[in-house]
């Protein structure tokens, strides 16, 4: 009876294996390599350390992109930084001739008694320094008898206007203002007409 087992166990096994090849004869293939799509699959997964690569590519190149914008925005701190300081440098250097005319004048008081000629140097100086202020775009902001505005004006206090036009305008300015460049580098203290 065993042997019958067999003999009938036999033919169903081959038939098994039989029907397993001719259903991976049927399985469509890739184009390409010409293999089985579950072989084809399996590629994948051997594309998955080069997607891995191209990350760390990707992280690579952020950290160096960002390294470089970081040492850009500290070159361009650094260059404002000393382009100011060179800005004041120069700005400094031409003011000392006014210092040198002012020690001048200040040696002519100890020497001299004559007022005339003392307050002649004098007003040369200030003519030499108002010119030099106007040479780097500074200009005084002319107050009295104009309309106060708040822009310019600094009202320091409120004085009853003798008559109706000087209501609103200014009667007298007891700082001077300057712009420069058009920009207000001090506002004028002015005493404003109500």
């Amino acid at each position: 009876m065993s042997k019958k087992k067999n003999t009938k166990s036999q033919p169903v096994e081959e038939k098994v294996q039989v029907e397993a090849e001719e259903q991976l004869n049927e399985q469509p293939t890739t184009e390409a390599s010409g293999q089985p799509e579950a072989q084809a699959t399996a590629e994948p997964a051997d594309d998955k350390p080069s997607l891995e690569q191209q990350l760390e590519n990707q992280k690579n190149e952020y950290l160096l992109l960002m390294a470089e914008f970081d040492n850009f925005r500290r070159r361009t701190l650094r260059e404002k930084q000393d382009m100011v300081k060179t800005a004041a440098e120069k700005a400094m250097k031409d003011l000392l001739p006014v210092v040198d005319d002012f020690e001048r004048a200040i040696a002519a008081m100890d020497q001299t008694a004559d007022i005339d000629s003392l307050r002649e140097g004098v007003d040369l100086i200030y003519n030499k320094f108002i010119k030099y202020l106007e040479q780097q775009g500074v200009k005084p902001i002319e107050s009295t008898g104009k309309d106060f505005d708040p822009e310019l004006h600094d009202a320091i206090t409120m004085f009853p206007a003798a008559d109706e036009s000087q209501r609103g305008k200014v009667v007298d300015t007891t700082t001077r203002g300057y712009t420069i460049h058009d920009k207000v580098l001090r506002h004028a203290k002015v005493v404003v007409g109500q």
